[in-house]
C-alpha cells in the first residue's frame, strides 16, 4: 500500500490507521500470523496500532500482548501466566531515556558513575536472559535516545558525569550484548530521534500529558522501523534491486549523449551525486542483495556507461542485464524466472514515473519507491527498510557469487544433450547432517525466506530451531551442496516429529532453496531421512502439504518421492504416507553425500 511506504505522511497514517487496517484486511492478501508482546516503559497503544498496520502491509497479521504502563520489567522478569499463555513469537521492549532511573550527579566520582552504569545495564541484561529462557523467541530492544537537555553543554558528551556520555556508554553495552547474542535485536531510536530532530522528538509536553516517550507525530516512524525488523526476522525482506540506467545510475541519456557526456564521476557536482548513489548500490552486494539492470537501451550502448573508468558499478556487478526495448514489466518478470524468485522479491528503481506506474499496476508486491531527485535516491532506498538486516550469514555475503555460479551452470547445461550427463559433470558434493550450531542461523533464515519450496509453510525462529535440534523426539537434517562452480551453502531443511507408539515420523517442515531444484538434492535428503528413520525404528513417514499462492510447484512433491496420497480436503491440503520398504533403494544418483561416492547408472 503506497500510503505506508517511505516517505509516508505520518499525520495521514495516524489519522487513517483504522481505515488502512480495514483495507489491508479486505485486500485478499495472504498473511502469516504472529504473536507480538510489547513490554513498554511508556504509553504504547498508538505504537501497537500502527505497528499492526505496517505489519499487515508486509503480509504479517499480528496479535498483541501489551503490558500495562511502565510494567515492562515486572511483566518480563516475574512469573506471568497471561504472557506465558500468549506464547509470543516476538517480544518488543519499548523503553527510552525516560526509563533510566539513576543518572550521574555532578558530585559523583568515577567509581560511583560506573556503578550506576553497571546497575542500569545489569537490570536489562537480567530481563533479556529471563525472557529468552522462558519464551525462546526473538527479542527487540530499544536503545536510548540522547537527553533533551545537556546540563554541561558541549562537555556533557565527554565528561564521565554527563548524561550524554552516560547514555552513549550504556548504548555501547547494549550493542556488545546484541553482537554476542542470537535472536536479540536493537531498535535504533537513537538514530531515529536524531534523524527526526531530537528537540521535536523529545518535546516534554507529550511525556507529561500522555506519558509518550516521543512526540506523537514521530510514532509512525517508530512503528515502521520496528515492523521492518519483524518482517526481516520472518523472511519478508526484498532480495533484488532492479535498476534503470539513464538518469538513475547516471545523469543523461546515454543513447543520445554518448558515454563520454553522461554525468558520473568527480568532475561535476551532479556526477559526484550519481557516483555516490552507485557506491551505495554496490555496497548492497555485501548484504547479499542481487543487482539487476532493467533499461530501455541498446545493450552495447548501455554497457559503455559501465565501462567508463569513473563508473563505480561494472558489468560484473549485475546478475542480470536486460537492456533492450521490451516493456520493463516483461524484463522484470523474465529476470524473476531466471533467478527462480517471485516478482515480489524485487525493488524496481526507476526515475521515470510512467515506468513506475506500469510496474505498480502489473506487478503487485514489487516495491516501487518514488525516485525523485538523485540527491534523495540513497535516503529513499535506505530508509524504506527493504533489506533490513537481522540475520547476516556467510551465505548472504556470497549470494551474488552463488547466482553468478548458477549462470555458469546454465551455460554448461546447454552444452549437454543429456541432462543426466550434465548433472554428473557438475561433480556435486552434499553434506546432510542433523542440525549443527554453526548453521542454526542460516537454517532459521531459510525457513523464513523459502516460499516456493516449503511444503508446510511453517516458519521457525532460531530459538525454535535450536529447541528442535535438542529434542530427542525430532529428526532434523540440513543439506549443503557444492559443485565445480561453487558452494551453494545450506539449501535444504527437514524436521520431523516421531510417534514411537506407531513407529511413525510426521513431517513438520520440508523445504529447499529454489536455486538447486532438479539437481537431485531432494532425493538425497529423502535417502538420508529414510536412513535416520531406520535408526529410530520408524517404519512410516507421514507428509503434509499446505497450499499457498507461492508453493504450487511442489504440490506433487511427495508423489515424486514415492509417497501415496491418503487424503485431500476442499482447500487442497493433502496428507501422504510412505511405508519404508526393507529393500529401500537410494533415489539420489548424482550427488556424493557425506563423502560417499555415487555410482554412475
Amino acid at each position: 500500500m503506497k500510503e505506508l511506504e517511505y516517505p509516508f505522511d505520518p499525520e495521514y497514517v495516524l489519522k487513517k490507521k483504522k481505515s488502512l487496517k480495514r483495507a489491508l484486511l479486505e485486500s485478499g492478501s495472504s498473511f502469516i500470523e504472529k504473536k507480538i508482546a510489547i513490554l513498554g516503559g511508556s504509553t504504547t497503544n498508538d505504537i501497537k496500532n500502527l505497528l499492526e498496520v505496517f505489519l499487515l502491509n508486509y503480509g504479517i497479521k499480528p496479535s498483541f500482548y501489551e503490558s500495562e504502563y511502565n510494567q515492562y520489567y515486572e511483566d518480563g522478569m516475574f512469573p506471568n501466566a497471561e504472557l506465558e499463555a500468549f506464547a509470543p513469537d516476538v517480544i518488543y521492549i519499548h523503553t527510552s531515556s525516560r526509563n533510566i532511573s539513576s543518572f550521574p550527579d555532578l558530585s559523583d566520582d568515577r567509581e560511583t558513575v560506573q556503578k550506576k552504569l553497571d546497575n542500569t545495564y545489569n537490570r536489562f541484561e537480567q530481563l533479556w536472559k529471563r525472557l529468552a529462557d522462558v519464551y525462546k523467541c526473538p527479542i527487540i530492544q530499544n536503545n536510548f535516545e540522547l537527553p533533551f537537555y545537556r546540563l554541561m553543554g558541549n562537555k556533557d558528551c565527554a565528561d564521565f558525569r554527563g548524561r550524554v556520555n552516560f547514555i552513549t556508554r550504556l548504548n555501547l553495552k547494549f550493542y556488545d550484548y546484541a553482537q554476542e547474542t542470537q535472536n536479540f535485536f536493537i531498535h535504533d531510536i537513537n538514530y531515529e530521534s536524531a534523524s527526526y530532530g531530537l528537540e521535536k522528538w523529545s518535546a516534554p509536553y507529550y511525556w507529561h500529558m500522555y506519558k509518550y516517550a516521543m512526540c506523537v507525530p514521530a510514532i509512525p516512524y517508530v512503528s515502521f522501523n520496528v515492523a521492518n525488523i519483524i518482517k526481516s526476522i520472518f523472511g519478508k525482506n526484498k532480495k533484488v534491486l532492479d535498476l534503470d540506467m539513464d538518469n538513475t545510475l547516471w545523469g543523461g541519456i546515454i543513447g543520445d549523449d554518448g558515454a563520454e557526456n553522461i554525468e558520473i564521476g568527480q568532475e561535476t557536482s551532479l556526477g559526484q551525486t550519481y557516483a555516490e548513489f552507485q557506491n551505495y548500490i554496490k555496497q548492497q552486494k555485501q548484504l547479499g542483495v542481487i543487482l539487476a539492470i532493467n533499461s530501455k537501451n541498446e545493450e552495447s550502448v548501455a554497457l559503455t556507461g559501465l565501462e567508463r573508468p569513473d563508473s563505480v558499478l561494472k558489468k560484473e556487478d549485475f546478475i542480470s542485464i536486460k537492456a533492450n526495448w521490451n516493456p520493463k514489466i516483461m524484463n522484470l518478470q523474465e529476470t524473476a524466472r531466471e533467478l527462480n524468485l517471485l516478482p515480489e522479491s524485487f525493488v524496481f528503481v526507476d526515475d521515470n514515473p510512467a515506468e513506475r506506474e506500469i510496474i505498480i499496476q502489473n506487478s503487485p508486491g514489487t516495491a516501487v519507491p518514488v525516485m525523485d531527485g538523485v540527491e534523495n535516491y540513497i535516503q529513499t532506498l535506505d530508509r524504506s527498510g527493504f533489506f533490513e538486516v537481522t540475520n547476516f550469514s556467510a551465505d548472504d555475503m556470497k549470494r551474488n557469487e552463488m547466482y553468478q555460479a548458477n549462470k555458469l551452470r546454465e551455460e554448461s547445461q546447454n552444452s549437454f544433450a543429456d541432462y543426466g550427463e550434465y548433472l554428473y559433470s557438475l561433480d556435486m558434493k552434499g553434506t546432510i547432517r542433523p542440525f549443527e550450531s554453526v548453521y542454526m542461523s542460516r537454517i532459521s533464515q531459510l525457513s523464513n525466506k523459502s516460499n516456493q519450496f516449503n511444503l508446510t509453510t511453517k516458519r521457525y525462529s532460531q530459538a525454535e530451531i535450536e529447541a528442535d535440534a535438542a529434542d530427542e523426539n525430532k529428526i532434523t537434517l540440513y543439506g549443503k551442496l557444492e559443485d565445480k562452480f561453487g558452494d551453494n551453502g545450506v539449501v535444504s531443511v527437514v524436521i520431523g516429529t516421531k510417534n514411537p507408539e506407531k513407529n511413525e515420523l510426521h513431517m513438520d517442515l520440508w523445504l529447499m532453496s529454489c536455486r538447486v531444484l532438479k539437481r537431485d538434492m531432494e532425493f538425497a535428503m529423502m535417502d538420508e531421512l529414510v536412513a535416520k528413520c531406520r535408526e529410530s525404528g520408524i517404519t512410516k513417514i507421514i507428509g503434509y502439504y499446505y497450499p499457498t499462492a507461492k508453493n504450487a510447484m511442489v504440490r506433487e512433491f511427495y508423489g515424486t518421492q514415492g509417497f501415496t496420497k491418503t487424503s485431500e480436503d476442499e482447500k487442497g491440503n493433502t496428507v501422504w504416507e510412505f511405508i519404508i520398504p526393507e529393500n529401500y533403494e537410494n533415489k539420489n544418483r548424482y550427488i556424493s553425500v557425506n563423502g560417499k561416492a555415487v555410482t554412475k547408472k
